[in-house]
């Protein structure tokens, strides 16, 4: 692709490596795109959608006149894929935070785990983690939870359009989930394991689709560099 190309737009598919954050991804990119592409410092650029260190998977990156799509490419439905731990949760809802209570899994069965799976399927009330980045009296949820500040949290809608075990071997859980625009998968993962009268975290994460996109079309930022710069 040409300077051109990049500023007319593009949407670029990039799998976000584990560990990394979403911006660090956008800023390798527009590093590039800079310094060994020739485009202008100012130019746009964002991407369509946070995922989380702890996550890897699709981010959609758009370039030039196409940051004018991010709104609705934000709005798409979202696949990931990722392992629910059974018996036990920690604060953070995943592995950010050390494990804070456990649980009986004793009574938890296949037949359980599936018709569990019904309560979640269509129009949800989901509450975030009090370590996401939802801004609460002009902090993010985690600065009052690094704090130690306890804060109310209020409930919101979302929508869970599919859910599918594709593992069990507790206290692993396997699973698919094909969901609205602001779901939390860590309190999905939170609140599986509460309405089987235990706990649950997410252990794995991957975001595998936002709406015709696939990850199975992306390229890590390693591979998104040789192909601008076969010669390198």
């Amino acid at each position: 692709m040409t300077t051109e190309d990049f500023l007319n737009g593009q949407v670029l598919l990039i799998d976000k490596p584990l560990h990394w954050t979403s911006f660090q991804a956008v800023n390798k990119i527009k590093y590039l795109l800079i310094n060994k592409a020739g485009l202008p410092k100012k130019f746009k650029i964002g991407h369509a959608g946070t995922l989380d260190p702890l996550a890897s998977g699709l981010l959609l990156i758009c370039t030039g006149k196409f940051t004018k799509r991010i709104t609705e490419l934000q709005g798409q439905p979202k696949e990931y894929t990722g392992t629910f731990h059974i018996g036990a949760t920690t604060p953070s809802y995943d592995l950010e935070t050390e494990i804070d209570e456990t649980f009986d899994i004793s009574h938890i069965d296949e037949s359980l785990i599936h018709e569990t799976v019904k309560q979640f399927l269509g129009e949800i009330d989901q509450k975030p983690p009090i370590f996401s980045a939802i801004k609460k009296d002009g902090k993010r949820l985690y600065e009052h939870a690094r704090a130690g500040e306890e804060v109310e949290i209020a409930s919101r809608k979302t929508t869970i359009h599919e859910f599918e075990i594709t593992r069990i071997a507790l206290p692993e859980i396997d699973f698919r989930v094909v969901c609205s625009k602001g779901t939390y998968i860590r309190s999905l993962a939170y609140d599986f394991g509460k309405a089987m009268n235990s706990g649950s975290h997410l252990t794995a994460l991957r975001r595998t689709k936002i709406g015709d996109y696939n990850v199975a079309d992306a390229v890590d930022v390693t591979l998104f560099e040789q192909s601008l710069f076969p010669q390198l």
